[in-house]
């Protein structure tokens, strides 16, 4: 599960939806949404890892601009830290509204597989409309609110934060390498939140216990950082909707399987 999560948290096939069908095809219980969560940290310490000359000067910026100094146009890493900041709202927010619905409701094999199923449409939008021109230093504030609020559709199994979040960039006319750079530093507050906000439970009811979760989550970092690097090579000279027709037959599979009994929504 933690190999799979650092797999899949980076490609556009939705990271949650993995971790809910591939339960379902071992005949696995559902370990949970707070078990999804914190694993979700090791995937994060690949992208800290991975992006630390960035983060830190996007730090370093940022702090200075809320500690008073003048926020300059042309200090590109001032305004990157301020929207990432913007753009993580919207998936808080509603994270927070919706929390019992995400962890009980979401958790559906037939939602996630009807999701992965039409958003790969909207990657295909995305790939066929975006001209594909933009630079990320051009980023600013309309930008980072839309990008910021299809993050938030990701709290769906099946829509995948970094299609959705890719897809946003590519409407905007972003180049691909751009999307998907600013995709992984997006990332970072919004699911470190989240896997502190399900800390608490770690261990709890029938889930899986810290141990095994602190195992997983190493694995998700091993195996997140080879995707970050693997997945920045691809995009810059081949399309997300590389990725359409394993998306589609993954959805069309799982719903003739829970249809016919062969594998359990439980």
């Amino acid at each position: 599960m933690g190999i799979i999560q650092g797999l899949t948290e980076f490609l556009p096939i939705s990271s949650s939806g993995h971790l809910l069908i591939v339960p379902a095809f071992a005949g696995w219980e559902d370990p949970g949404a707070a078990f999804t969560a914190v694993i979700q940290l090791g995937t994060m310490a690949a992208v800290v890892v991975y992006f630390r000359k960035d983060l830190a000067r996007i730090a370093v910026a940022f702090l200075r601009s809320i500690k008073g100094d003048r926020w300059r146009s042309a200090d590109i890493d001032a305004r990157m830290g301020w929207y990432i900041a913007l753009g993580t709202i919207p998936i808080s927010v509603v994270g927070l509204a919706l929390s019992n619905q995400i962890e009980e409701g979401a958790r559906s094999l037939y939602l996630a597989a009807i999701t992965l199923i039409l958003f790969s449409f909207v990657m295909l939008a995305a790939e066929r409309y975006g001209q594909r021109r933009r630079e990320l230093e051009t980023l600013n504030t309309r930008d980072a609110v839309i990008i910021g609020g299809f993050q938030a559709l990701a709290l769906v199994p099946g829509v995948s934060r970094s299609g959705a979040t890719i897809s946003a960039g590519l409407f905007l006319n972003f180049e691909r390498t751009a999307a998907a750079r600013y995709s992984f530093l997006l990332s970072v507050p919004a699911v470190v939140l989240s896997g502190l906000y399900e800390l608490k439970e770690v261990g709890s009811g029938d889930g899986p216990g810290v141990g095994l979760t602190l195992l997983a989550t190493l694995l998700a970092f091993v195996s997140g950082y080879i995707a970050i690097a693997w997945l920045l090579r691809f995009v810059a000279n081949h399309s997300i909707g590389a990725f359409v027709p394993y998306r589609i037959g993954l959805g069309v599979l799982v719903i003739v399987l829970t249809a016919t009994g062969a594998i359990s929504t439980a």
